[in-house]
Protein backbone atom coordinates (compact mmCIF):
# COMPACT_ATOMS: atom_id res chain seq x y z
CA UNK A 1 0.00 0.00 0.00
CA UNK A 2 2.75 2.42 0.48
CA UNK A 3 4.25 2.07 -3.33
CA UNK A 4 0.88 3.94 -4.02
CA UNK A 5 1.65 7.14 -2.86
CA UNK A 6 5.34 7.13 -3.89
CA UNK A 7 3.95 6.14 -7.56
CA UNK A 8 1.32 9.15 -7.14
CA UNK A 9 4.52 11.95 -6.05
CA UNK A 10 6.63 10.66 -8.77
CA UNK A 11 4.14 11.01 -11.65
CA UNK A 12 3.70 14.67 -10.09
CA UNK A 13 7.42 15.72 -9.65
CA UNK A 14 7.45 14.13 -13.86
CA UNK A 15 4.74 16.21 -14.42
CA UNK A 16 5.59 19.65 -13.23
CA UNK A 17 9.26 19.14 -14.17
CA UNK A 18 7.51 19.09 -18.31
CA UNK A 19 5.51 21.74 -17.63
CA UNK A 20 8.73 23.10 -16.38
CA UNK A 21 10.96 22.64 -19.19
CA UNK A 22 7.76 23.92 -21.85
CA UNK A 23 8.09 27.11 -20.23
CA UNK A 24 11.25 27.24 -19.78
CA UNK A 25 13.38 30.72 -21.52
CA UNK A 26 16.68 29.23 -21.95
CA UNK A 27 15.18 26.58 -23.99
CA UNK A 28 13.08 28.95 -26.21
CA UNK A 29 16.59 30.51 -26.73
CA UNK A 30 18.21 27.41 -27.74
CA UNK A 31 15.21 27.11 -29.98
CA UNK A 32 15.79 30.73 -31.75
CA UNK A 33 19.95 29.96 -31.34
CA UNK A 34 19.08 26.31 -33.38
CA UNK A 35 17.35 28.23 -35.80
CA UNK A 36 19.68 31.12 -36.34
CA UNK A 37 22.48 29.01 -37.20
CA UNK A 38 20.52 26.91 -39.71
CA UNK A 39 19.82 30.05 -41.08
CA UNK A 40 23.61 30.26 -41.78
CA UNK A 41 24.08 33.10 -38.99
CA UNK A 42 27.06 33.38 -37.28
CA UNK A 43 25.48 33.95 -33.57
CA UNK A 44 28.53 33.33 -31.51
CA UNK A 45 29.23 36.56 -33.03
CA UNK A 46 26.21 38.34 -32.06
CA UNK A 47 24.61 39.67 -29.42
CA UNK A 48 21.10 38.14 -29.24
CA UNK A 49 18.43 39.42 -26.59
CA UNK A 50 15.42 37.62 -25.70
CA UNK A 51 12.19 39.72 -24.04
CA UNK A 52 8.14 39.30 -24.46
CA UNK A 53 8.04 35.61 -24.00
CA UNK A 54 4.38 34.62 -24.17
CA UNK A 55 3.78 31.27 -23.40
CA UNK A 56 0.88 29.70 -24.66
CA UNK A 57 0.96 25.74 -23.97
CA UNK A 58 2.68 24.20 -26.88
CA UNK A 59 3.57 27.47 -28.41
CA UNK A 60 5.45 30.47 -27.62
CA UNK A 61 6.01 34.03 -28.89
CA UNK A 62 9.13 35.77 -28.39
CA UNK A 63 10.99 39.09 -29.47
CA UNK A 64 14.70 38.92 -30.41
CA UNK A 65 16.38 41.54 -30.52
CA UNK A 66 19.89 41.28 -32.25
CA UNK A 67 23.32 43.45 -32.39
CA UNK A 68 26.93 42.90 -32.97
CA UNK A 69 28.93 41.71 -30.33
CA UNK A 70 30.17 43.71 -27.24
CA UNK A 71 28.64 46.96 -28.53
CA UNK A 72 25.54 46.76 -26.44
CA UNK A 73 23.32 48.26 -28.67
CA UNK A 74 20.71 46.32 -30.78
CA UNK A 75 20.55 47.01 -34.22
CA UNK A 76 17.07 45.19 -34.92
CA UNK A 77 14.58 43.64 -33.23
CA UNK A 78 12.27 40.42 -34.63
CA UNK A 79 9.50 38.23 -33.57
CA UNK A 80 9.54 34.76 -34.18
CA UNK A 81 6.60 32.06 -33.26
CA UNK A 82 7.60 28.50 -31.76
CA UNK A 83 6.01 25.20 -30.81
CA UNK A 84 7.55 22.42 -28.89
CA UNK A 85 8.27 19.55 -31.15
CA UNK A 86 9.77 16.15 -29.53
CA UNK A 87 10.55 18.01 -26.10
CA UNK A 88 12.59 20.93 -28.02
CA UNK A 89 11.31 24.34 -29.24
CA UNK A 90 11.06 24.91 -32.50
CA UNK A 91 10.86 27.85 -34.95
CA UNK A 92 7.69 27.44 -36.74
CA UNK A 93 7.73 31.20 -38.37
CA UNK A 94 8.67 34.90 -37.93
CA UNK A 95 6.39 38.39 -37.51
CA UNK A 96 8.12 41.14 -39.50
CA UNK A 97 10.04 41.03 -42.62
CA UNK A 98 11.72 38.52 -44.61
CA UNK A 99 13.68 35.38 -44.08
CA UNK A 100 16.97 35.45 -42.51
CA UNK A 101 19.73 34.89 -45.41
CA UNK A 102 17.33 36.25 -47.69
CA UNK A 103 18.25 39.20 -49.86
CA UNK A 104 15.43 41.43 -50.65
CA UNK A 105 15.78 42.20 -54.45
CA UNK A 106 14.39 44.25 -56.76
CA UNK A 107 11.95 42.96 -59.51
CA UNK A 108 12.57 42.94 -62.77
CA UNK A 109 10.54 46.71 -63.29
CA UNK A 110 12.82 47.77 -60.74
CA UNK A 111 10.63 47.92 -58.02
CA UNK A 112 11.05 46.51 -54.29
CA UNK A 113 9.16 43.76 -53.43
CA UNK A 114 5.69 44.67 -51.58
CA UNK A 115 5.47 47.86 -54.06
CA UNK A 116 8.35 50.04 -51.63
CA UNK A 117 9.39 51.01 -55.05
CA UNK A 118 12.74 52.77 -55.72
CA UNK A 119 14.66 53.64 -52.65
CA UNK A 120 16.73 56.02 -54.82
CA UNK A 121 13.60 57.68 -56.95
CA UNK A 122 13.27 61.12 -57.06
CA UNK A 123 16.40 62.17 -58.78
CA UNK A 124 16.78 62.52 -62.60
CA UNK A 125 15.43 59.98 -64.54
CA UNK A 126 17.82 57.49 -65.88
CA UNK A 127 17.50 58.20 -69.71
CA UNK A 128 16.04 61.73 -70.51
CA UNK A 129 12.71 61.64 -72.53
CA UNK A 130 14.58 63.92 -75.56
CA UNK A 131 17.56 61.75 -76.10
CA UNK A 132 15.51 58.73 -77.19
CA UNK A 133 17.90 55.99 -74.54
CA UNK A 134 20.84 57.33 -76.41
CA UNK A 135 24.01 59.44 -74.38
CA UNK A 136 23.97 63.23 -75.59
CA UNK A 137 27.26 63.76 -77.92
CA UNK A 138 29.37 66.13 -76.47
CA UNK A 139 28.54 68.98 -78.55
CA UNK A 140 25.00 69.15 -77.50
CA UNK A 141 26.53 69.47 -73.75
CA UNK A 142 27.24 73.07 -72.39
CA UNK A 143 30.67 73.79 -71.47
CA UNK A 144 31.29 73.18 -67.58
CA UNK A 145 29.99 76.08 -65.69
CA UNK A 146 27.94 77.60 -68.71
CA UNK A 147 24.11 77.04 -69.19
CA UNK A 148 23.18 76.65 -72.58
Amino acid sequence: MRIAPVVVLIACLVACKSANQSQNTDAVRQGVFDYLTQKGMNVKGMDINLSNVKFNGNQADVTVGFGVKGTGQMAMTKGYHLEMQGGKWVVIGSQGGDEHGKATTPDAGGAMPGGAGNPHAGGMPATPPSAGGKMPSPEDLPPAGQEK
